[in-house]
């Protein structure tokens, strides 16, 4: 009886269906969790890349030259 439960074990071991998407399963959840985690950071930093965009959109020309700030390096 003892065998029979080994080679059972031995076979539902070495049994791969599926294992493709348990693996895509845990990394979405890995990157929930990371999302979840540092969500404020996350939205804070794409405000920030936002509100760079809308300035650098802003200080474009019609003929697409930039106006370059005074305070520009």
């Amino acid at each position: 009886m003892d065998s029979c439960w080994r080679g059972r074990v031995k076979a539902f071991w070495k049994d791969e269906d599926g294992l493709g998407t348990l693996e895509i399963l845990l990394i979405l959840a890995v990157i929930v969790v990371i999302a979840v985690a540092f969500r404020k950071w996350i939205m804070k930093w794409v405000g920030d890349l936002f509100k760079k965009a809308d300035t650098e959109i802003n200080n474009q020309n019609l003929d697409g030259s930039s106006i370059s700030p005074s305070s520009a390096p």
